[in-house]
Order: C-alpha cells, then sequence, then structure tokens
C-alpha cells in the first residue's frame, strides 16, 4: 500500500460475533485495528511476531506470560515475541495492534483459530 488511506476505507472483517478487524501492512510491520465487543476472549496463543498493544478505548483483561494485566484507554504494552498470552474482553473495545514482521497468518483466508474459539 503505498498511497494515503483512511481506517473508514478499509474492509472491516468479521473474525467471529465479538471480534472486528481492519488491517494495514508493509514490508515489514503490521497495524490491525481491532473492534472487540464485551464478552469477546482472544485465546491463549503465542506467535514468533513482536507486539504492541494500544488501547483506545474500552478495558480488556489480559494473561500475558503467567502475569494478568489490566488494560484501559490509552494504555500501551509491548509483548515480547514467543510469549504467551490471551485478552478478555471486558467492555466493548477498540484496540491497535502492531505486529513485526506482519502476520503471514492474518493474510490467508482463515486465520488463526484462537481467535475464533472462545472459552
Amino acid at each position: 500500500m503505498g498511497e494515503t488511506t483512511r481506517w473508514d476505507a478499509l474492509p472491516s472483517e468479521r473474525i467471529s460475533d465479538h471480534i472486528r478487524r481492519r488491517m494495514v501492512w508493509g514490508e515489514k510491520l503490521m497495524l490491525v485495528r481491532w473492534e472487540f465487543a464485551r464478552g469477546g476472549y482472544v485465546a491463549m496463543h503465542r506467535h514468533p511476531h513482536e507486539q504492541v498493544v494500544v488501547v483506545e478505548s474500552g478495558r480488556l483483561k489480559m494473561n500475558i506470560a503467567g502475569e494478568e494485566v489490566a488494560l484501559g484507554p490509552g494504555d500501551i504494552r509491548v509483548i515480547p515475541p514467543d510469549t504467551p498470552h490471551d485478552a478478555e474482553v471486558l467492555e466493548d473495545a477498540r484496540v491497535m495492534d502492531v505486529f513485526s514482521p506482519p502476520r503471514e497468518d492474518f493474510l490467508g483466508d482463515e486465520g488463526p483459530g484462537y481467535l475464533t474459539h472462545g472459552r
């Protein structure tokens, strides 16, 4: 993507009843804007990508390598590569994730199962 765009111009992909996403990526990083509905859950997983979580609105409870972390508007958390983590959506939330390198598994027709299989 070499042109300027807007979030609302990017396709919104329904992942589950509680999760939607929009994505933009380059050669070395990917930006994902999530819309989570209260009650959503991203199952415990790990990946080789470095991840930066930025909470724009709402509240999440995450377990990151065994540490329970509460995140709200304005909070930022770096998750190192290969670190197990999950997320429970406590309030409707908008969250940005930055991944480096881009998530190849997000670019295929079938995304990772941990996004669609709740508790």
